[in-house]
């Protein structure tokens, strides 16, 4: 037990609730992995991952118990069907785990940044240490096997200059200028993203039963291509290269290996990440006509997330985040 100058603060519940929901569907998605994957160093890379985010879990059913909190139900076996066949390639299993590097710097940042509480610091600055390493390797793995899809290389000025014209800001009408390193940047990794998230979808859509389910992620699928088109479009007209996947990453199974509370709950998840990555792209895009699409497409997902989160409801999926006690409830 804590005193009340040591407990927790709302965001360090938030954080760690939220964190206990990603390593368990994380950890159940990688135990199906590591019965399928081939390849010996993706292998090893995805048992890293694994042994690396249950020591995790084990930190954080701790915190839980210290601080008389419900530990959560999240994910495990029974979301898991071990005998379902090879639903994804081992190229996919790798940029699965880059990526799930990459979200866990991303998350284990944000909830350092926010932590009051010595333990709870340590915790998420370890965290964040222990996804850098997974990161450089998963990275040095993908760049060895040839996998690895580099952002565009572009020629730039060799000059420094200062903007002298307010249509650097434009982009709606006549001549656009050229896209700028972090604009490009923030184009290509979005469609690296939303890529890989129609491969996962993908195969949910060609794995579950549930009809419900099934029309909600093909409806993704589409959003996500729909992007990936808007996205290219724009590299396109200024030139810039846009590498394509070589791998489909999906094979051609129907059985099921997660349940359809996983699977819609990845989405979702996915969904959140996106719209993450899609608010800094506008707060570093200078062109308003790319600011402009961003916030269109934040506004698309926003709507198809909250179809998901009504999907959970119906289904008794969505499990409740820690909350203020509702005092109307109490006086009555």
């Amino acid at each position: 037990m804590h005193s009340e100058d040591t407990k927790m603060t709302s965001s360090e519940i938030a954080d760690i609730w939220e964190a206990y929901q990603g390593v368990t569907l994380s950890l159940t998605v990688l135990s199906y992995f590591l019965v399928h994957v081939e390849d010996e160093e993706i292998r090893q890379l995805t048992q890293s991952a694994y042994d690396m985010l249950d020591s995790h879990l084990v930190t954080l059913k701790e915190k839980f118990i210290q601080e008389n909190l419900s530990v959560p139900i999240g994910f495990g076996t029974v979301d898991v069907n071990m005998k379902a066949p090879r639903l994804y390639t081992d190229s996919f299993f790798l940029q699965y785990v880059w990526t799930m590097a990459v979200f866990g710097m991303f998350a284990s940042s944000t909830a350092v940044s926010r932590s009051v509480r010595p333990d709870i610091y340590a915790f998420f600055a370890e965290n964040f240490q222990a996804f850098q390493t997974l990161h450089q390797q998963a990275t040095t793995t993908a760049v060895a096997k040839g996998l690895f899809v580099k952002a565009p290389s572009i020629p730039i000025s060799k000059e420094v200059d200062f903007v002298q014209k307010q249509s650097f800001l434009t982009g709606w009408f006549g001549e656009r200028r050229p896209l700028t390193a972090s604009e490009i940047s923030n184009l290509h990794g979005n469609i690296q993203r939303n890529e890989l998230g129609i491969a996962t979808l993908t195969g949910f859509s060609q794995s579950t039963k549930s009809k419900a389910v099934k029309d909600y992620i093909v409806r993704g699928i589409e959003i996500a291509q729909k992007h990936v088109r808007l996205f290219r479009s724009v590299l396109d007209e200024a030139n810039v290269p846009t590498p394509m996947r070589s791998d489909t990453m999906v094979t051609e199974a129907t059985a099921a290996p997660f349940s359809d509370k996983l699977m819609t709950f990845h989405v979702t998840g996915l969904i959140t990440i996106g719209i993450s990555y899609y608010s800094m792209a506008i707060t570093t895009n200078a062109r308003r006509d790319l600011a402009a699409l961003y916030s269109r497409l934040i506004a698309e997902i926003g709507l198809y997330s909250e179809d998901g989160a009504n999907l959970m409801i119906e289904n008794g999926w969505l499990e409740e985040p820690p909350r203020m006690v509702d005092r109307k409830e109490l006086r009555n």
